[in-house]
């Protein structure tokens, strides 16, 4: 991406994000969630792309509190940047959707510079969640002290003019706020987004590494 003066075409994003979701479908079904997604941790060689790094994963059903670092911050999902100890697969997702955006984008949608100003900067985007949307999120702020920032959405399809509609819309449910309301990646494979798109099965793959 950093090397890159044009956009990716849609068909090569809808490829990755095609194959990160099956290898994370696979992977969650199988009890496990990464915890670090972020595009560095994808290996790409021709068109197969194979999930890398699993030094920070966990068993979805271990019992928590799990209490260390976690995810790089531009990828973190909302209810760890609250500190929420109870997280689990959806975490995987909300990464999903900001690695997306940055794939139209060629830069991080969520850039933040600490862990108060990437709250404040998801939800310049997203606009700050009710206390009807997410009541936990609001019990986790509370926790800690912190008010949600009085933010309104900014409309996705602004920002990224390049998506096509329903890429926007796919992202939009991979970065719901509530972990619960938020889509699953078996969910995820059957959006109108990959409609009609096809794989070569033998490309997909999770594949155990180190990226860098």
């Amino acid at each position: 991406m950093k090397d890159r003066t044009h956009d990716f075409p849609e068909v090569q994003i809808k490829s990755i994000m095609f194959q990160t979701l099956q290898g994370l479908a696979y992977m969650h079904k199988h009890g496990f969630f990464h915890r670090d997604l972020k595009p560095e941790n994808l290996l790409v060689k021709g068109d197969a792309v194979k999930i890398a790094d699993f030094g920070l994963a966990r068993e979805i059903r271990s019992k928590p509190p799990f209490t260390d670092y976690v995810s790089t911050r531009w990828y973190r999902a909302p209810e760890i940047l609250l500190r929420s100890t109870n997280y689990n697969s959806p975490v995987d997702i909300f990464a999903c959707g900001a690695m997306m955006a940055e794939y139209y984008m060629l830069r991080p949608l969520f850039p933040g510079n600490n862990e108060t100003d990437q709250i404040y900067k998801t939800c310049a985007v997203l606009g700050s969640p009710t206390q009807a949307q997410w009541p936990d999120g609001y019990k986790l702020a509370s926790r800690m002290g912190f008010t949600f920032p009085k933010f309104v959405p900014t409309p996705l399809n602004q920002m990224i003019p390049n998506a096509s509609e329903a890429a926007i819309d796919l992202m939009m449910k991979m970065l719901t706020f509530d972990p619960q309301k938020r889509i699953t990646a078996a969910q995820a494979l059957k959006h109108p987004f990959f409609e009609g798109f096809t794989h070569n099965p033998a490309a997909i793959a999770v594949g155990l590494g180190q990226s860098g």
